[in-house]
């Protein structure tokens, strides 16, 4: 089960005047958004927070560090989701940033449709990795929580969507305590020529 957190009303506010507004609509380089029929509506609201790897040196029993960069909201058509809409935080508050398509939007929903089966309920958020071009459906527990802060904790839940990095299964559940360990290891830099190897 899922329990979303709120959006800040002005990123709502900022994607309701883009969606009516012909020109960022027709604008926005999102054929399935220009042909879609009927009324569109921005639903599911999601945190979008940036989990920089390189720089993680957590302490053992201390969780990863995130910052939240934006608000992405799944346009919704008559029967699926046809498109995302960004936020961003500039200097006057949160703002319309950029609609977009593509297989995350399908995959996000998939992942939020598989989430909602789970047990145990969870506070939803989108978590990028930029430096492997990984984004993950972020299922934080605690579900009081406000989504622009807090860190992942190791038992909250990371579902990579598709297309994930090669071999780290999309749309498989882990552990943020089992996944981020092989996340680190694969963007630790390379031993140096002639360095022996760690042990």
């Amino acid at each position: 089960m899922l329990r979303p957190s709120p959006a800040p009303a002005p990123a709502l506010r900022s994607v309701l005047a883009a969606l009516g507004s012909p020109t960022a609509v027709r604008e926005a380089r999102t054929p399935a958004l220009r042909a879609a029929q009927g009324p569109l509506s921005p639903e599911l609201p999601l945190p979008v927070h940036v989990l920089d790897v390189r720089d993680q040196v957590v302490p053992s029993g201390q969780e990863p560090r995130t910052r939240l960069v934006g608000w992405r909201f799944l346009i919704r058509g008559t029967d699926r989701a046809v498109a995302a809409a960004d936020t961003m935080l500039t200097p006057d508050g949160w703002s319309f940033s950029h609609f977009f398509e593509g297989p995350y939007v399908t995959a996000t929903e998939r992942a939020l449709l598989q989430a909602e089966t789970l047990p145990t309920t969870y506070q939803p958020r989108l978590l990028s990795v930029p430096e492997l071009y990984m984004l993950t459906l972020w299922l934080h527990g605690d579900t009081e929580a406000d989504g622009g802060s807090a860190s992942p904790a190791p038992a909250d839940l990371l579902v990579p969507l598709a297309p994930a990095p090669p071999g780290i299964a999309s749309h498989r559940p882990h552990r943020v305590a089992d996944l981020l360990p092989v996340l680190t290891l694969r963007l630790a830099p390379p031993p140096l020529f002639g360095t022996p190897a760690p042990a």
